[in-house]
């Protein structure tokens, strides 16, 4: 238990999308006291209802094919303060993934800032551009057609005042 309590990156146990346990970098990271998760939401990290339920949704298909999954992805704070996150999640059950998994969480915000209001869809967006997706693809995994999403990117190239997509993606992983 001590390794798990004492380790460097921000470790949680759930159960049903629940909160069974986390360690002292998750609270710290999300300023929570430790015990004060417990038995909670884990909707409650999200910036946005619709993000833990799409996050969710994409999560499961790919546990229930690999055990496990992982991205990069904005989050919030108990403050209301959103970070970049990267996590990584194992099922304990492939066939029902939520059932029991752990997760690692580590705040990626230092090298990738959260710099400019985004809108929960932008957010989704903008977590596809930075791993690399298509418009198709991201229109694909979002259930949206690619012209919509060319808007959102669009729009995005507008906030951070850039003129390329690969501007964007520099601006988004915190390099532009």
């Amino acid at each position: 238990m001590l390794a798990f309590d004492m380790a460097p990156v921000g470790l949680l146990v759930s159960r049903n999308r629940l909160v069974q346990s986390c360690n002292q970098a998750f609270s710290k990271m999300f300023g929570y006291a430790t015990e004060a998760l417990a038995g909670e939401s884990l909707a409650r990290l999200y910036p946005s209802t619709s993000e833990f339920e799409h996050i969710g949704d994409r999560a499961l298909a790919v546990m229930r094919d690999k055990a496990r999954y992982s991205d990069e992805r904005i989050m919030r704070r108990i403050d209301g303060q959103l970070f970049w996150c990267h996590v990584s999640g194992q099922a304990i059950d492939r066939n029902d993934p939520f059932s029991a998994a752990v997760w690692m969480f580590e705040d990626i915000s230092e090298k990738r800032p959260v710099t400019t209001e985004l809108t929960g869809r932008e957010r989704e967006i903008a977590q596809f551009l930075v791993s690399g997706k298509s418009s198709k693809e991201i229109g694909r995994l979002l259930g949206i057609g690619y012209r919509t999403v060319d808007a959102h990117r669009a729009r995005l190239m507008r906030k951070f005042d850039v003129t390329s997509s690969n501007e964007l993606v520099a601006k988004l992983v915190g390099r532009g």
